[in-house]
């Protein structure tokens, strides 16, 4: 018996001893759990069998039982090295079947996914192309191909217009178009302007004779006298549905330059103003309804453009349109008359000693060449004089090229085509106009009304929407450099931006402009287009997001490391390679984000070390030593008896 038990506490030291010097042997071992043997006595008797003086029958050894605390983390070099600060482990798939570990030495493969240091492939949820991170767990790819360059389709702007600047003023004057078929309700499709020739005289004395086109647009009409050295010209286009002249039983359609609008509601003011709200939400670029004090609906179209209405209803419905002449000529809109036209105003701003005068007898655009003193900041980017404020930024095209965006904002003076606290915004890219063209391709200026409310906000219903649909990428030889082209406004460009985008177009969000009594500030200028990006590294945040980083600034989402816990770790069973497997003791694996439920939090170019404590290591290793010569002695003296027996 005795020797039974003195070889008991023999193998049981040497578990300890073997238990201990595999701690020791992996005190460098990332995530490595430190282990410790467990003892229970034996006593050899039963239930009725049991005495005060039974003598034990040795040692057994009950558990081997592995400590999951914490590590130490320490840093390092490798942007791939996670460390785990908390609860939860790595989910790693060697192909034939899922573990787990805390060991966050990653790399990535010739195949672009993310393996530990033995080949595993680290299992997260991925991300799309928008950087959104889904739910499904799977194997973790680095995209390492080159980023695609992507066009601009919005620039955001955060800007401050000086309130206290003045109005950029020179001499001169101006003449407005008061000839007797200017602003006046037409029926048919045709706004009624005859053909007129208007001899200009210039400041060195020479002539110029432009003839304008019958039925040519006030916006076309300007464009050709502005194409003169010291005349600008602008127009703009005015309309009035009446509330008075409105009928509708329930069925009128009103069509406003080819799109068709239904109003609704109970009375006539609240159609009214359904057909406005319909009208300023719709497609139509520089066109703004406004309900004025009389109840009426103002149809404003602020480049000059024909306002072709038409009608679609019952019998009896209808409505009266006018335009902006004086008097005021009204048609009735109904079955008898279903399309009606109403043109626009121009005026003409032009510098000292220029005239103008009738070349022939018709007086359809002109009639009266008096001109009038003027206030005018007539806008050329070349001269720092005619604007009050610049600012750029770089867009890009379709192919990834950069090119430089310049806004150039300009004050407007009181009179009685403007509103007060008005500015005009004026853009060019890589010094070129990108406005869509009035005559022939040649492109315009493209200019933007910006008026802002008195408490220095912008009034969105008065400001222009911002679409940039003439621009031609160009190379740094002035030609088109085969990206996407732009899709004029007449050829259905339009906002919003289509998601890919098909053509050059873009939209300038003005939407957080304000002008207080403050200095031009540019807070924020930013737009979502970039060039090509070669992948330079990988971060990952505490919450286990990879994020990837391009040579041309942009990050991009690539996926989520996950984590999973157990219901008790000390039930994981290790299978080397400083991983475990999933066992009945354990339970199922609960998996989720680091930093959510119970799962801790992931540090990046750290790792967690072994918990292995070398000190009490080998404090332990003494123990276990002791033990085992003790043991050995009880051996010894056993034998020593038995041989003084036998030689009784």
């Amino acid at each position: 018996m005795t020797f039974n038990v003195a070889l008991s506490g023999l193998r049981a030291a040497a578990t300890d001893l073997e238990v201990t010097g595999n701690n020791i042997a992996n005190a460098s071992t990332v995530g490595f759990k430190r282990s410790r043997a467990e003892f229970g006595d034996i006593y050899s008797n039963s239930f009725f069998g049991g005495g005060t003086t039974d003598i034990g029958d040795g040692v057994t050894v009950q558990k081997v039982r592995q400590l999951h605390s914490q590590g130490n983390v320490s840093f390092t070099d490798g942007g791939l090295d996670l460390a785990i600060t908390g609860n939860g482990y790595f989910v790693v798939n060697d192909g034939d079947e899922v573990k787990y570990s805390r060991a966050g030495q990653f790399g990535v493969d010739r195949e672009g996914f993310l393996v530990n240091n033995t080949g595993m492939r680290v299992q997260g949820f991925q991300a799309d192309d928008a950087g959104n991170v889904g739910g499904v767990l799977g194997d973790l790819e680095v995209e390492t191909s080159d980023l695609a360059p992507r066009q601009t389709t919005l620039v955001g702007t955060l800007l401050n217009l000086d309130s206290s600047e003045l109005v950029l003023s020179e001499s001169g004057s101006t003449i407005d178009s008061d000839g007797g078929a200017i602003g006046i309700a037409t029926a048919g499709t045709s706004n009624g302007y005859g053909a007129q020739t208007i001899d200009v005289t210039l400041a060195d004395g020479t002539t110029s004779t432009l003839v304008t086109t019958a039925n040519a647009s006030a916006g076309a009409i300007a464009s050709q006298f502005s194409a003169l050295e010291g005349v600008d010209a602008t127009a703009r286009s005015e309309a009035t549905i009446s509330q008075a002249g409105y009928v509708n039983a329930g069925s009128m359609t009103v069509s406003l330059n080819g799109i068709s609008f239904q109003p609704v509601g109970a009375t006539t003011a609240d159609q009214l103003a359904d057909l406005g709200n319909k009208i300023n939400s719709s497609a139509l670029v520089g066109v703004t309804a406004v309900i004025d004090g009389a109840g009426d609906l103002q149809i404003i179209q602020d480049q000059g453009a024909d306002l072709v209405f038409g009608f679609a209803g019952a019998g009896g419905d209808g409505f009266s349109l006018s335009g902006s002449d004086n008097p005021v000529t009204t048609i009735a809109m109904g079955a008898g008359t279903p399309q009606g036209t109403v043109g626009g105003e121009v005026t003409f701003i032009l510098d000292d000693d220029i005239t103008f005068a009738n070349g022939a007898a018709s007086t359809d655009i002109v009639a009266n060449f008096v001109g009038a003193p003027f206030v005018n900041n007539q806008f050329n980017p070349d001269d720092p004089g005619t604007y009050n404020h610049a600012t750029s930024t770089t867009v890009y095209d379709s192919l990834g090229n950069s090119h430089i965006l310049s806004m150039f904002f300009v004050k407007q003076g009181l009179n009685a085509s403007t509103q007060p606290n008005t500015w005009q915004m004026q853009i060019q890219i890589d010094g070129e106009d990108v406005g869509d063209p009035l005559i022939g391709a040649t492109p315009s200026r493209a200019t933007y009304n910006i008026v802002f409310n008195d408490d220095g906000s912008i009034n969105d219903t008065l400001t222009d929407d911002v679409l940039i649909s003439n621009w031609v990428p160009l190379d740094s030889a002035g030609n088109p450099a085969g990206a996407s082209d732009p899709l004029n406004v007449v050829a259905g460009g339009a906002l919003p931006i289509p998601t890919p985008p098909e053509s050059s177009n873009f939209e300038i969000d003005i939407s957080e402009l304000s002008q207080f009594g403050s200095a031009f500030s540019v807070n924020d200028l930013n737009q979502n287009g970039y060039t090509t990006g070669r992948l330079v590294g990988l971060d990952v945040d505490g919450s286990g997001v990879i994020l990837s980083r391009f040579s041309n600034g942009e990050s991009q989402v690539l996926g989520q490391v996950a984590l999973a816990n157990f219901n008790d770790v000390e039930g994981l069973a290790p299978v080397g390679d400083s991983v475990w497997v999933g066992t009945f003791a354990s339970g199922d694996a609960v998996i989720g984000s680091p930093g959510t439920a119970s799962l801790g939090v992931l540090t990046a170019s750290a790792v967690e070390q072994s918990n292995v404590d070398l000190s009490n290591e080998l404090v332990n290793l003494i123990i276990a030593q002791r033990n085992y010569q003790a043991n050995s002695k009880t051996i010894e003296t056993a034998d020593t008896i038995q041989q003084t027996i036998l030689n009784i």
